[in-house]
């Protein structure tokens, strides 16, 4: 199984492994060495912490590096009047009539406490690449569907990163 990412994910990941490698992982060594100098390793709960968070960093590397090594890169592109990934959606829920404003991330990205939703949810296939005053049936399980009507597609939204969760 692979991830859908973005370039744009792409490289905040590699940013990320950067800082870790650069600046993390060498705070977490002086930490573990600091604490080693303590003396008696057995009882020595600093020693164990740093190598912890040692441990949890040089984890968190592999992880992003091989999440990129088998991502499927996609394309955040879409035409001018359809939904595509990182626009911000307006719709109306005609079971609740409410309206509901979501973007659209990829999957690790997701989020749906801010309204960041995955275009692997039930959401984010039934809408992706569909037009404004489109009605869409979503299908959360197979007993329970509903269905929405496209009102507006915002593609002009301004750093988004503000809103997503660190990888």
């Amino acid at each position: 199984m692979y991830d859908k990412l973005t370039e744009s994910d792409v490289m905040k990941m590699k940013e990320e492994i950067e800082h870790r490698i650069l600046v993390t992982r060498k705070g977490a060594l002086e930490a573990v060495r600091e604490a080693r100098e303590q003396g008696d390793l057995s009882d020595n709960f600093e020693y164990y912490a740093a190598k912890k968070d040692k441990n949890q960093n040089e984890g968190r590397i592999r992880y992003l590096e091989n999440m990129i090594k088998t991502a499927h890169v996609i394309s955040d592109c879409s035409k001018e009047d359809e939904v595509g990934i990182n626009n911000e959606v307006k719709l109306y829920i005609m079971d609740d009539d409410e309206t509901e404003t979501y973007r659209l991330i990829t999957t690790i990205r997701g989020n749906s406490m801010e309204g960041l939703i995955s275009i692997d949810s039930p959401i984010g296939k039934a809408i992706l690449g569909k037009r404004i005053g489109d009605k869409v049936m979503i299908k959360v399980s197979d007993v329970y569907s509903y269905q929405v009507e496209i009102l507006s597609i915002n593609k002009e939204i301004s750093d988004l990163d503000d809103k997503i969760r660190e990888f």
